[in-house]
């Protein structure tokens, strides 16, 4: 009993450092929340009952702060944005429909009227929101038109002769598509849409389009069509809207970036349309940031489902008379499991430190254009490797629990199926790493302003890098563990803190250096610009992985210099090996190819990994209940293993 009394206790000082900085939020919804109206349905429901069910979750998460948390003092919220987007990432853990239609109403619904509005839009229709009598959608995506957005079809003609903004869908491309919210309960939909005022395109904007009555009826012009089953996310009601020529007031035109004055002249404060288009963006990343904290809310929740499963489960004998093995005492399954558990560890560490920054920019502590840029890069990132991870792992974990995890009552499929598209919605995750990689090159053109000769640009590539991979999370930390870190070829080198993260960012900074020499042709005249992007666009997608993987590790150095507390110290010291082992045997082909390691360091990383298993298997019951995802949520079968251990 003292041993597992000292394993609690660790497993809660190991807690201490997942929760971060918003440790109180994460308690509250672990305590506050009615666990029974949040846990996944017992049983398949019919579409209709299970989208009451989750509107009846959304209306009672009404009732408590963390929607106003996301809004700012002057808009009826506490400004406490960090907090907002940490409460619903513990959503993640529950229903996945309820996490995501929350996402909708209080996210990007009502991002879009905080972010975009104005004051009267605040005082007008923020309330309804927080309080759930005004439910709306957010009507970007097009069937034609997905990813880029700057292309939306759906037009918004200001009239000046009845001061009115007409909505309208010129064809089927253009038409709404999969909605959430939009099938069955939304009132109001946050429409993006190209202005047109006095003849001339402004570009996109976002215009409120009242689509339901308060009978709920579809308003004239307005057509609705429910999208219907889904793979997953059966409690979600996504649909489809058609504009026919539909008038709202000038007044719901969200003119934060763009406004028509009295007289019917356009104005903003941006000149620049594709400067405008990208700040408008810009400001909505916070839904990005979350899809990223929902997605690793799930895969801790299934990697809590298997291993518990793998700490009881046994299968065949030992041979030494002992009876059956424990399945995760097999290196095989120790791998399946582990080496995922570690990445997940390393990516909601980055995620609390990617959530720090987002409040920092959102509440006003850094306005700069440079951190808003970085802010969205780096939430591109995360976002795009968690989501991949979330797949992978899921399926890795349902896998691990064999014939168990095939069952529903043990949530893998409902796990499986409703993250499966988080790597397509809030941006397509290959768009997604692209855009990380041309806002590495953007850094990377402007810090060099000379490339017109070719001995120039290689004598200052290694120089302009430098500049580039900024060290956004514990920057003196991080350039003190590389300065102090021992040479490429020194028997410890690997196994040295500072040697790891100088590994990570010289991939990332040969990658970059490369890709700019590959793409510095499609700047020459008579080049097919294109030709040369779409040939190197692996090479862009590698280089945005690669800086991912630096920008993580850096996020798990800096938290475990901040644990206090020896032995959780020691153990995340373990786990954060295995991330940077595991990362580095994926990648071995290319530190092989460009000298980073030799053949004798590069076998040593797979009997690395394998010691770093065995070193971690005797604290993977610790490691789990560092999550602390309430028995509700977890609530399976597959507890009938836990024993005298469930607690």
């Amino acid at each position: 009993m003292q041993g597992m009394a000292a394993t609690e206790q660790l497993a809660e000082r190991i807690r201490h450092v997942l929760d971060g900085r918003w440790e109180e939020t994460r308690q509250r919804v672990r305590q506050e929340i009615d666990p029974a109206a949040f846990a996944p349905p017992t049983e398949l429901l019919d579409l209709e009952t299970h989208r009451q069910r989750t509107l009846e979750a959304i209306l009672e998460l009404t009732r408590t702060d963390f929607a106003r948390d996301g809004l700012t003092p002057e808009q009826g919220g506490t400004g406490r944005h960090g907090a907002s987007v940490t409460a619903f990432e513990m959503l993640g853990h529950a229903d996945l429909s309820i996490f995501v239609k929350a996402g909708v109403q209080f996210g990007l619904f009502g991002g879009a009227i905080a972010n975009l509005g104005t004051e009267r839009h605040h005082r007008e229709f923020l309330p309804g929101m927080i309080d759930g009598s005004l439910l709306g959608c957010f009507a970007m995506t097009e069937t034609g038109h997905g990813s880029d957005v700057q292309a939306l079809l759906t037009t918004a003609t200001y009239d000046a002769a009845t001061d009115e903004i007409v909505a309208h869908t010129p064809d089927l491309r253009a038409r709404k598509d999969y909605i959430g919210n939009a099938a069955r309960d939304a009132r109001m939909a946050a429409v993006f849409a190209q202005l047109i005022v006095d003849g001339e395109d402004h570009g996109v904007h976002c215009v409120l389009v009242p689509i339901r009555d308060e009978q709920g009826r579809p308003m004239p012009g307005v057509t609705i069509e429910d999208c219907g089953a889904k793979m997953g996310l059966r409690g979600v009601d996504n649909g489809r809207l058609t504009f026919d020529q539909v008038r709202v007031p000038r007044a719901n035109l969200l003119d934060r970036y763009g406004s028509i004055d009295d007289e019917g002249r356009y104005h903003s404060p941006i000149e620049s349309r594709g400067r405008r288009f990208f700040t408008m963006l810009g400001t909505l990343v916070r839904g990005r940031i979350s899809v990223a904290g929902g997605a690793g809310a799930a895969t801790r929740t299934a990697l809590t489902l298997a291993i518990t499963y793998g700490l009881h489960r046994t299968q065949f004998e030992s041979g030494d008379g002992e009876g059956e093995v424990t399945i995760l005492d097999y290196r095989a399954h120790q791998r399946k499991l582990l080496v995922p558990l570690a990445s997940s560890y390393a990516l909601m560490l980055a995620q609390n430190a990617l959530v720090e920054r987002m409040h920092e920019v959102a509440s006003g502590q850094d306005t700069s254009e440079h951190a808003q840029r970085e802010l969205e890069a780096r939430a591109a990132g995360i976002k795009a490797v968690t989501t991949r991870h979330a797949t992978d792992t899921i399926q890795t974990c349902r896998e691990a629990c064999g014939g168990a995890g095939y069952l529903s009552a043990n949530r893998f499929d409902d796990l499986k199926a409703d993250t499966d598209v988080f790597t397509t919605f809030e941006g397509d995750n290959t768009v997604l790493l692209q855009l990380v990689a041309k806002g590495l090159l953007t850094q990377y053109k402007d810090a060099f302003h000379e490339l017109d000769t070719r001995g120039a640009f290689f004598f200052g590539a290694r120089q302009v890098t430098e500049s580039v991979i900024e060290r956004t999370i514990g920057g003196s930390l991080i350039q003190r563990l590389i300065s102090g870190a021992p040479g490429r070829d020194a028997d410890d080198a690997l196994g040295d803190r500072g040697g790891q993260l100088s590994l990570f960012e010289d991939r990332e900074s040969h990658l970059l250096e490369t890709a700019a020499m590959r793409l510095r042709r499609a700047g020459e005249e008579g080049a097919d610009s294109f030709a040369i992007f779409n040939d190197a666009q692996p090479h862009l997608l590698e280089t945005a992985r690669a800086h991912v993987d630096r920008v993580v590790l850096e996020a798990f150095v800096t938290a475990i210099d901040g644990c206090e507390d020896a032995d959780a110290r020691a153990v995340l010291d373990l786990v954060c090996d295995l991330y940077v082992f595991s990362t580095i045997e994926a990648n071995r082909a290319w530190f092989l190819e460009h000298g980073r390691l030799n053949h004798a360091q590069a076998k040593g990383v797979i009997a690395r990994v394998d010691e770093l298993c065995a070193q971690l298997r005797p604290h993977a019951q610790t490691l789990i209940d560092a999550f602390a995802i309430p028995n509700a949520w977890r609530d399976t079968e597959l507890l009938e293993f836990l024993g005298e251990t469930s607690g």
